[in-house]
């Protein structure tokens, strides 16, 4: 598969910026409508169990506001299927957390948690809400992806993108047969975290993959060039890519 490669815009940060003072300011709602405008194909948001950035309400809004698709990373939990499950967004990516952590710092462990996710899976499906599981890109955990029948699986490429020479060549080569792997066996796959200007156009290159979820990087460099810019300027480099 070659076809168009679709970038998703986390909106998270905008949302640490506004916590940060405790305000409305700058709202994430805004961020991701000035996204969409600027080449962003879906907005993808982290509602995370301590609402450390994105919080009910911000769901709620990006919901009604939104014409491009919203995706809604969530751990596994009762309390995030049943928010999941009200508001019906339109694809929930399944994701590990830990509370201490700074960021999402690996994938999820479908293939030892395979019995446990199966509800989560099973319930999100009934729903029409498009499951994918964040996944290290290692033939076991696609096969567990297989086994859950998700339709999706995102590939954590933190470790791609915080490796150099060698070993960022290795990870590579890891990610293109995980992809090659999961589309063969019927499963879309995605990628995301980590990624830059600088690191993206070898995974926007890799024809099986079909989205990218991109936030950190956006954001950060959105305080320089602003967001349009920021965004147009990866939209630019993965088309270029692909």
């Amino acid at each position: 598969m070659t076809g168009d490669l679709r970038l998703g815009v986390n909106i998270d940060h905008v949302a640490t910026i506004r916590n940060a003072r405790g305000g409305d300011h700058p709202d994430p709602v805004n961020a991701a409508l000035v996204a969409a405008q600027s080449g962003a194909d879906g907005i993808t948001a982290h509602l995370r169990e301590d609402r450390r950035h994105i919080r009910d309400d911000d769901l709620e809004r990006l919901m009604a506001a939104l014409t491009i698709p919203l995706n809604l990373e969530m751990a596994a939990t009762e309390e995030m299927l049943e928010i999941a499950l009200r508001h019906r967004p339109h694809a929930a990516c399944i994701v590990p957390e830990r509370r201490e952590e700074r960021t999402t710092e690996g994938g999820l462990d479908a293939a030892g948690q395979g019995n446990f996710l199966t509800p989560f899976v099973d319930k999100l499906t009934a729903a029409n809400i498009r499951v994918s599981l964040f996944i290290e890109p290692d033939p076991r955990q696609i096969e567990a992806a297989i086994r859950l029948k998700a339709p999706v699986v995102e590939f954590h490429t933190g470790r791609y993108a915080h490796l150099d020479g060698e070993a960022r060549a290795n990870e590579l080569r890891r990610i293109v047969d995980a992809a090659a792997l999961a589309r063969k066996n019927g499963i879309e796959p995605h990628a995301g975290h980590g990624l830059t200007f600088e690191n993206v156009a070898p995974i926007a290159a890799i024809p099986q993959i079909a989205e990218l979820n991109i936030g950190h990087f956006l954001i950060g460099e959105a305080i320089f060039c602003g967001l349009e810019a920021s965004v147009g300027k990866m939209r630019a480099l993965m088309d270029h890519a692909r």
